[in-house]
């Protein structure tokens, strides 16, 4: 069986202010190319269809053209789940009728799960679609208290379904959640990607994967295997942050044996725009060649220079941000530069609490901060019921 695996395409994602939604239909175009090309058997989109949970109706109507035309005029079905960015609600509501087409989306968890089963030349191949649910919700559906974090509310997800799955079958996992080799915390390569809780408990073991042949993840926007080559993220389609400027985009296909052995390639994306940095004094940046690519610029002139966007843009038109590199003299001889540190919220908190009453927060105020700032995280992606 042969898998195309992709995910994160956050139809409607506002950059910079710039709304992605034409380099977005520019990529699927490619998609669907692919598409003819290698003819997939099974196309899996792991998490975040949109950007938010009410989506401009540009990108619905993209998302509908580009559905439409792979399920209903290509014959390939689409197994899709909801991530923290959807609406998992809207995303959930007529998928019982887009079943009969081949279209497959679970906007929410429920407790009488049953596998996507489609069929190849060897046979059947059971998919588990898990949508993005927050812990609270997993601990009222099994009614288990001590489900308190992402990793215990996976942990109980991933016991409900191996309790009843056919292990003679060949099984794949479709989620989408913050997974890690160990299940410790670590940075997340995109700052475009909201963080799923605060202080760490977003972090789900690898290890809880290792009943399903592959699996397929969405949320971390940098393609790469977790713990084994079996547990996947393929990225998103495009660079959506300045930390992803070194990212290369595109997607996974997955070709599946009759034992469940895959074989993962990656096929690249080449973008109507690539999203880059420049770096230099200005009147060098100045002189180089025009380039239509979205652009974030480095200055590195000693002195202040005026209008340097308008004067950037002379250049590069589609320029998103310009920023000034500070030089510090550390020796008379030497010039070191000093990066702007990247400050976690807590950081941040302690730092404003310090210049405002004079000492430092203790760790009640502390957990308070966090309580609310989980509160306001949780509302952010509150469903529309």
């Amino acid at each position: 069986m042969k898998i195309f695996h992709t995910a994160d395409w956050h139809l409607g994602k506002l950059v910079q202010g710039v709304y992605m939604t034409e380099d977005q239909q520019y990529i699927l175009q490619q998609f669907i190319q692919a598409i003819d090309e290698e003819k997939p058997d099974v196309i899996i989109i792991a998490g975040d269809l949109y950007d938010r949970s009410m989506p401009p109706i540009e990108a619905v109507n993209l998302l509908n053209d580009i559905l439409a035309k792979i399920v209903l005029e290509k014959k390939i079905p689409v197994l899709a789940v909801a991530g923290n960015h959807d609406s998992a609600g809207r995303l959930n509501f007529g998928s019982r009728l887009m079943r009969d087409s081949g279209l497959y989306i679970k906007g929410q968890f429920t407790k009488d799960h049953a596998p996507i089963i489609i069929n190849d030349s060897h046979g059947e191949v059971h998919f588990h679609l898990v949508p993005f649910a927050e812990p609270t919700t997993i601990r009222s559906i099994f009614e288990e208290e001590a489900i308190r974090s992402h990793h215990d509310a996976m942990q109980k997800i991933i016991e409900h379904i191996t309790a009843g799955m056919d292990t003679n079958k060949r099984n794949i996992f479709v989620g989408h959640a913050f997974v890690t080799k160990y299940g410790e915390e670590e940075a997340n390569t995109s700052d475009s990607e909201r963080p799923l809780s605060i202080g760490g408990s977003d972090c789900v073991n690898a290890a809880l994967f290792k009943p399903f042949h592959y699996t397929a993840l969405g949320h971390l926007h940098k393609a790469h295997f977790v713990l084994n080559e079996t547990i996947r993220y393929a990225g998103s389609p495009l660079k959506y942050s300045l930390s992803e400027h070194l990212h290369e985009k595109g997607f996974l296909i997955v070709d599946l044996d009759e034992q469940g052995n895959s074989t993962v390639t990656k096929r690249k994306f080449m973008p109507r725009r690539d999203l880059r940095v420049v770096e230099g004094q200005l009147e060098d940046l100045l002189m180089l060649p025009r380039s239509d690519d979205y652009v974030f610029v480095r200055l590195t002139d000693a002195t202040s220079v005026s209008s340097p966007m308008e004067r950037i843009r002379t250049v590069f038109p589609h320029a998103m941000h310009v920023e000034r590199k500070i030089l510090r003299q550390e020796k008379p001889s030497e010039l070191q530069v000093v990066e702007a540190e990247k400050h976690e919220d807590i950081d941040l908190f302690r730092s404003f609490f310090t210049d405002i009453i004079g000492i430092q927060p203790d760790e009640d105020t502390e957990r308070l901060f966090t309580e609310m700032l989980q509160e306001l995280l949780d509302k952010e992606r509150e469903i529309v019921k």
